[in-house]
C-alpha cells in the first residue's frame, strides 16, 4: 500500500464527533474522506457506500475505521517490539512466527504490508546466517 493515508483527518473528525459531540455533517468532502479511509482499512466499498446514506450509519462507519486503525496499530507495534526482541536474541524462527500470526488476524493493508516487509527481512537474515554457517 503505497498511497498516503488520511488517518490524521479521520482522527480529527472522530474527536469532533465522538469527544466534542459535534454533529457529523455528511458533506461531499466528509463522504469522500470516509470512503477513502474505509478502503484504507479494508472495508468494502459497498459496505461504506451503504453506511454513507445517513448520519447514524456514517458515524458507525467512522467508529469502525477509527477502531481498525487504533487496534491494528497497537497489534502491529506490540508484535514488532516482541519480534525485534526475539530477533536480537537470535530467535529468528520465533520472530517469523510472530509476524505470521499477525498476518493471520490483521486486515488493514498498511499494517499487513509492514508485517510482510519484516518477514522478508527476517528471511534475508536467516539466509545470511545459514550462508555464514556453511562457509565455516
Amino acid at each position: 500500500m503505497t498511497e498516503e493515508t488520511d488517518w490524521d483527518e479521520v482522527w480529527h473528525l472522530a474527536q469532533q464527533v465522538f469527544v466534542k459531540g459535534v454533529p457529523m455533517e455528511l458533506t461531499e468532502n466528509t463522504r469522500a474522506l470516509l470512503l477513502r479511509t474505509a478502503r484504507q482499512v479494508a472495508i468494502r466499498d459497498e459496505e461504506a457506500q451503504a453506511a454513507l446514506q445517513q448520519e447514524s450509519t456514517s458515524s458507525a462507519l467512522l467508529r469502525e475505521i477509527r477502531r481498525r486503525i487504533r487496534e491494528g496499530s497497537h497489534r502491529v507495534s506490540g508484535a514488532l517490539l516482541r519480534c525485534y526482541r526475539l530477533r536480537d536474541a537470535g530467535d529468528l524462527e520465533g520472530a517469523r512466527k510472530l509476524m505470521e500470526d499477525l498476518l493471520a488476524v490483521e486486515v488493514v493493508p498498511l499494517y499487513r504490508e509492514e508485517a510482510e516487509i519484516v518477514l522478508e527481512k527476517l528471511a534475508m537474515l536467516g539466509s545470511a546466517a545459514r550462508s555464514r554457517k556453511h562457509r565455516l
